[in-house]
């Protein structure tokens, strides 16, 4: 006994200065900065698990529960499969996001080659018209499509009997929304190229055709591909669309507003929401991995390609963008004629009677002030967190699998369409046990959902300035026993801040023309302009809806145009670093 007394004592104390060794340095390295900023990152993780996880995962949650919260299983969506209205929403969505897709690749590539490629003049006016589109709300075109092809439209006759309700309005209005997206991701694979391929291919006496084929589209897949991807996605989970000008040709979108607000069915709902998410979800995975696949085609020893002057190309190509500037300089001009118009068709003269919104349902002036006030909170608490938390990801040491974690959630609302996200918010914050209860109907939920919905684009620009900072200025500012914040307030910010303006000028854009994720969650004292535009189509106001969405249009070029006159300023003070000596 004593004897093994004797060797079961020495055991504590061999062990404890080992693991006391072992904490002590780990203790001394976490300065006070780095202890304030783990705690800062666990927090916006905190933040990212209530804002997107918590709530997808209750919609999924009730997706396979009956009207009782009992589990049931797969009912929801064998009962939703009986009905032919699943077959008719799917195959459609499926159609619609196919034909948008080739359309809009098509163009979007053209366009791009154009801008990228060619001589041709007026370069940069196209950029402005071709950008335009995303100024507006997906609503606006097809308002204005009712406008040209509707029943009293001016160029009915040109559909030749068929009906601008339905599949023929929903691919023109899709592809007018979606066409700047596409064409903001081909303009940037075309952009960059060695120039040594092309004379290569030219030594060896290939045709132009030949080069084409062989040079150029095999450098430009990747951008493709992601284009096509970008436009099936958008297009399949657009809500606006189809609500103005589908009529009676149901998709899975417009099913989800139907089973929610129509039957007030949100089983169902939910249950249509996670049919929609798997198309979406498809398309984003086979994206990611096709960009792992994708491989630098620039080097240090590459040659920027420089565009030689091609008559007939030129001219072709000038031809070619002057019809697709017409054609979308044609459809806004087309809305903000119609919102004038006092009494459409009988009555032409011009006014400004469509806009006195406190005449109509649909929440007046004060929907628009809500939008606004919504648009400036998410583009000044948006950027403040996402660029700190991509901050904290890219220059806190230690902290790895949050870092994932965090990751992985800042991807997720890329794959999830607005109306999903919107009506998994109802679940979980309309919750009566969910202590977060009293944020739903207010202007706050509205803030967070934007900010949620838009979120993996802000953070992806911001990590990727981050990462063009040299990693040793955080080392170098400690070691001189410089504070962690002052690093970041006098290097990192100033060198990120054509980043971050970037991010406020996005989200506040997205924020004032969002419908699909914020339809869901407004309540009549917060009101939305996008939701307004929506309640006076429904309401047979199209001439009030149309100067809304006008409205909100020239909002965002307002907004566009003081971020580029706030850009020019404050960079011309902190950027000239990059300008050469």
């Amino acid at each position: 006994m004593n004897d093994s007394l004797t060797l079961r004592q020495p055991k504590p104390t061999t062990a404890r200065p080992a693991t006391a060794a072992r904490q002590r340095p780990l203790r001394q390295h976490l300065s006070r900065d780095e202890i304030i900023l783990r705690g800062a990152m666990l927090i916006g993780a905190l933040a990212l698990l209530i804002a997107l996880v918590m709530p997808l995962y209750t919609l999924l949650s009730k997706s396979v529960q009956n009207k009782d919260g009992a589990f049931v299983g797969l009912a929801n969506f064998a009962r939703y499969a009986d009905s032919p209205s699943l077959y008719n929403s799917l195959s459609h969505s499926l159609t619609m996001a196919l034909v948008c897709t080739l359309i809009v690749t098509s163009l979007a590539f053209m366009a791009a080659y154009a801008l990228s490629r060619s001589c041709m003049p007026l370069k940069r006016s196209f950029r402005v018209i071709l950008a335009l589109p995303i100024l507006a709300p997906s609503l606006l075109p097809a308002i204005s499509l009712v406008y040209l092809f509707g029943n009293q439209g001016v160029l009915k006759s040109w559909l030749l009997g068929d009906s601008i309700y339905g599949p023929i309005g929903i691919v023109i209005a899709s592809c007018f929304w979606v066409l700047p997206h596409a064409m903001m991701i081909m303009l940037t694979a075309l952009s960059h190229t060695d120039a040594r391929l092309y004379e290569s291919a030219r030594v060896l006496g290939s045709s132009p055709w030949r080069i084409f084929f062989t040079v150029t589209l095999p450098s430009a897949k990747y951008g493709i591909i992601s284009t096509a991807f970008v436009v099936f996605t958008l297009v399949i989970t657009d809500f606006g669309v189809p609500k103005v000008i589908g009529g009676q040709y149901d998709m899975l979108a417009t099913d989800i507003y139907k089973q929610v607000i129509g039957q007030q069915n949100f089983e169902m709902g939910a249950a249509v929401s996670v049919i929609l998410l798997f198309p979406a979800v498809l398309a984003f995975a086979v994206d990611r991995w096709l960009q792992r696949k994708q491989a630098a085609l620039i080097t240090a020893r590459s040659v920027p390609l420089q565009p030689q002057p091609r008559r007939w190309t030129d001219r072709t190509l000038l031809l070619g963008m002057l019809l697709l500037g017409i054609a979308i300089v044609g459809v806004i001009a087309m809305a903000i004629y119609a919102s004038l118009v006092k009494y459409w068709p009988y009555n032409l003269s011009l006014g400004f009677s469509n806009y006195q919104f406190d005449l109509m349902d649909g929440g007046g002036w004060g929907a628009y002030w809500n939008s606004l006030r919504m648009a400036l909170y998410t583009a000044l608490l948006g950027t403040g967190f996402i660029f700190f938390q991509a901050y904290l990801q890219e220059k806190l040491r230690g902290f790895g699998w949050l870092k994932h974690l965090f990751q992985m959630m800042a991807l997720l609302p890329l794959a999830v369409p607005g109306m999903v996200l919107g009506l998994a918010y109802i679940f979980f914050f309309n919750h009566p046990a969910n202590p977060l209860n009293g944020l739903y109907g207010t202007l706050a939920i509205l803030v967070i959902c934007t900010i949620a919905h838009f979120y993996t684009v802000c953070h992806l620009t911001a990590v990727t300035a981050l990462k063009q900072i040299d990693p040793e200025f955080e080392p170098v500012s400690a070691s001189l026993k410089v504070p962690q914040y002052l690093t970041f307030w006098r290097v990192t910010l100033p060198v990120c801040l054509p980043a971050v303006l970037d991010i406020a000028a996005y989200l506040f854009v997205n924020a004032m023309t969002t419908v699909s994720a914020v339809v869901f969650l407004y309540s009549y004292k917060t009101m939305l302009a996008s939701v307004s535009v929506l309640n006076m189509d429904d309401a047979g106001d199209i001439a009030p809806a149309a100067a809304m969405a006008v409205l909100i249009m020239l909002t965002c070029m307002v907004a566009r145009l003081l971020h580029w006159l706030l850009s020019k300023g404050l960079l011309q003070r902190s950027q000239r670093w990059r300008s050469p000596a």
